[in-house]
């Protein structure tokens, strides 16, 4: 009986929430499996060690989120795993010929749209007054925004980015993100970032 109390009270009742989550758990599959074709594409071995150890980031993030899913009983989705996962293996595989420049630039705007998948997910859970998974979730978005800023570093001064920017709104002058590394964040601000993406995916 007090089995059965404790279980019902680690589940939580936020449709948004729990897809964000399960999402989010099967598209860094995704991200990790592009990554594995995107560093074999590459020739240069310091660029290949780098994308490698953002692949084994992004591994490392779906097993956080697998980590909260449990905690709550939130089961995997099968639909988000297939997806994802061909949509990884296709992406992987498209980078051994479209040449350098796009894996970076479409990796680049992939983790700046990432960092706020994981700080909007903050503000679901604050909603829940659920404050266990904030330094985690603030961790894993920091991460990302590292992705975001190494990936456009590579190609900043790369002729088709203005136009690429232009087109995918995305580039040296447009971020899917309002976090600047080169102001010290705090875990307690965090929840002050990303309002415009809540809101989007709020549907408000």
């Amino acid at each position: 009986m007090a089995e059965g109390l404790i279980f019902s009270l680690m589940k939580i009742e936020h449709s948004k929430l729990i897809d964000s989550l399960r999402k989010a758990y099967s598209a860094e599959k995704a991200a990790s499996y592009a990554y594995i074709g995107h560093a074999g594409s590459l020739r240069d071995g310091d660029e290949k060690l780098s994308v490698k150890q953002i692949e084994d980031d992004e591994w490392e993030h779906r097993a956080n989120v697998l980590k909260i899913m449990d905690q709550y009983d939130i089961p995997v989705s099968r639909w988000y795993e297939i997806k994802f996962a061909i949509i990884g293996r296709v992406i992987g595989m498209s980078c051994y010929f479209i040449g350098r420049f796009m894996p970076y630039f479409f990796a680049g705007k992939l983790e700046s749209g990432n960092v706020c998948e994981y700080f909007v997910m903050m503000k679901y859970f604050e909603s829940l007054e659920i404050r266990d998974h904030h330094e985690m979730l603030f961790e894993m978005g920091i991460k990302e925004k590292e992705h975001e800023v190494y990936f456009l570093s590579l190609i900043k001064d790369a002729k088709w980015l203005p136009v690429f920017e232009k087109v995918f709104s995305w580039g040296v002058s447009k971020s899917m993100n309002d976090l600047d590394l080169d102001h010290q964040i705090q875990v307690e601000e965090a929840l002050s970032y990303c309002n415009k993406q809540k809101t989007e995916q709020a549907g408000e």
